[in-house]
């Protein structure tokens, strides 16, 4: 599990490094906030997104299931700052279905690590289409980088958009245009 002392002790440093005095009345809580505040931003590190998936239906459907718009917030691994968006995930069932509420459950999990957009993009399509089996999955995440606004090239507003394909939405043109409009639809 994740140390919360070790935590502590990195942040004081960290603190006490940047010229700052770690006792100082409003920084003397701040390791143990940033520590517990990691337990929370990590957690996903300890969960196994597969076993949310474990719970189906079959119903024989093969018509696509989408969901669009779902909030998320990750860390990027390179400056351990924000990156958050919303993530789209449409799948074409082969028979099983899962509750909506469980594809969220499977970002939420992925994204509560040290992460990179492109591998979390990824990890959703390979996590569902593998729990799922289904015909194809399609995901689409449209992020902000605090690590691009507020440091570095700071263009704030800046959206970073990434795709992955699996299965029918790979391999069939239609499937995939179906899914892109559907997207574009507010």
């Amino acid at each position: 599990m994740i140390d919360q002392g070790q935590i502590r002790e990195a942040v004081k440093a960290i603190i006490e490094a940047i010229g700052e005095d770690p006792f100082r009345e409003g920084l003397k809580g701040t390791p143990r906030r940033i520590a517990e505040m990691y337990v929370e931003l990590f957690q996903g590190i300890y969960c196994d997104p597969m076993e949310v998936l474990s719970v189906g239906f079959e119903e024989g459907l093969q018509e696509m299931v989408l969901v669009k718009d779902i909030p998320f917030y990750s860390m990027c691994e390179h400056h351990f700052l924000p990156f958050y968006g919303m993530a789209h995930i449409a799948y074409i069932p082969n028979g099983r279905v899962v509750g909506v509420s469980k594809l969220a459950r499977v970002i939420e999990i992925l994204a509560r690590r040290p992460q990179m957009q492109e591998r979390l993009t990824s990890q959703i399509a390979d996590t569902i289409f593998q729990g799922l089996d289904p015909k194809g999955v399609a995901v689409v995440i449209e992020a902000e980088h605090l690590c691009m606004t507020m440091r570095g090239i700071k263009k704030a507003g800046s959206k970073v958009v990434t795709s992955a394909n699996r299965g029918s939405f790979d391999t069939d043109p239609a499937a995939r245009a179906e899914f892109l409009s559907l997207l574009q639809r507010r």
